[in-house]
């Protein structure tokens, strides 16, 4: 089991800082700053502006990356007409502090360039996705400048590309798809180049296709555009279309588990000072709401697994099939029980693993067995989540 130091949760120079407050300033000061951590992960936003020009697919591309589809309640209002005059949030599933924001149109009589910039307060945001359809144009330049100005970073789309190798297909042309493809990029980021934009990121999709084109390399890539205070919040709203994002939430919740772990060590020597409702010890009823989050984080709940199954056009029973582990559904109180009784056997086991740690809470603690039985129940839903992406797209 290897140890996790992701800095959006606990990091080395942290760890430290509790073996130093311990020692020091006592428990109190550790309580606080575990407490602190956690606010942080369930606190922090994450605003991604989607921008471009009007009918560019912003819409579609917006319900593409929350895996809802233009029939579901929740998603963004799609059509061929102008449909908005100002940004309009939309919050991923279960996740109320990540926005994707469609910004109106860019270059129309409502929302001309030179007056769009200002009206649309970039500043506000933390990540911008371009999206354009059509040839590289003078208000996607305006876009990217400004993004820029602000030290802010974005991503080019350009969407509608299986239009593009359709047109080419229709005109009986030998198309190589590869090298199509290649020749559209390098376009763009040579227009971008001349515009004084350097290595711009060009990414290529069809917004129905979220397993194709440029779409798995999107999301490959997305896990690593927030700063680290809002990284995690923001990997959790992904569907998980790869094994690397399932991967990369895993990391992160090994993350959460050495701060739930701690505050399980710390509640008989702090109690005042952890917030109430808080992991307690060892408690299976707090266990199982942990297990629960974990389940949601790994997209491994029905809403989840109803949303995968329709970006990949399986039944969802499908899906649900080889999730065989007990701890997706109604959580058993005696699963957890006897996951709990394995972690106190085992737990001197994870001593040698935390040294930090170690050196405050004893073997055998709330702490170790904490640990070990959520790192257990982990590893159980990676596997189950590993096997969905693997059922939902083929993936090797």
């Amino acid at each position: 089991m290897a140890q996790s130091s992701n800095p959006s949760f606990f990091s080395e120079e942290e760890l430290n800082k509790v073996k130093t407050d311990c020692k020091t300033d006592g428990l109190e000061a550790v309580a606080l700053l575990v407490q602190k951590n956690l606010y942080k992960l369930d606190n922090t936003e994450f605003n991604i502006a989607v921008t471009g020009e009007s009918g560019a697919g912003k819409s579609t591309f917006i319900n593409s990356m929350r895996g809802l589809q233009s029939d579901d309640e929740a998603a963004a209002k799609t059509g061929t007409t102008l449909t908005t005059m100002e940004p309009i949030g939309y919050k991923y599933p279960n996740l109320p502090y990540v926005y994707l924001w469609e910004l109106p149109g860019i270059g129309t009589k409502h929302f001309p360039a030179d007056k769009y910039l200002k009206k649309m307060e970039f500043k506000r945001y933390d990540f911008f996705f371009i999206i354009s359809q059509s040839r590289f144009t003078e208000n996607d330049a305006k876009l990217a400048k400004e993004i820029k100005r602000l030290r802010k970073s974005f991503y080019f789309i350009r969407s509608k590309i299986d239009g593009d190798l359709h047109t080419f297909e229709m005109e009986d042309r030998k198309v190589n798809t590869a090298e199509v493809l290649d020749k559209i990029r390098n376009y763009y980021v040579d227009s971008f180049k001349e515009e004084g934009i350097v290595s711009p990121t060009v990414f290529l999709i069809s917004n129905f296709k979220v397993n194709e084109l440029d779409f798995p390399a999107l999301n490959k890539s997305l896990p690593d555009i927030p700063k680290n205070s809002e990284k995690a919040v923001y990997i959790f709203s992904l569907p998980n279309t790869t094994l690397e994002i399932v991967e990369k939430k895993r990391n992160l919740l090994k993350g959460k588990i050495h701060v739930l772990a701690t505050y399980s060590g710390l509640r008989r020597s702090a109690e005042p000072y952890i917030l109430r409702g808080i992991l307690r010890g060892c408690d299976v009823t707090s266990l199982m709401g942990v297990i629960v989050d974990f389940c949601k984080s790994m997209g491994l709940d029905d809403a989840s697994l109803q949303r995968l199954a329709k970006m990949a056009g399986k039944p969802v029973e499908d899906l649900k099939a080889v999730a065989k582990t007990p701890l997706v559904g109604e959580t058993n109180v005696e699963v957890i029980k006897r996951m709990h009784n394995l972690s106190i056997v085992s737990a001197a086991e994870v001593v040698d693993l935390i040294p930090v740690i170690g050196t405050i809470f004893g073997a055998g603690s709330s702490y170790f067995v904490t640990y070990r039985l959520l790192s257990d129940a982990l590893d159980e839903l990676t596997e189950n989540a590993q096997r969905v992406v693997k059922a939902a797209f083929g993936t090797d």
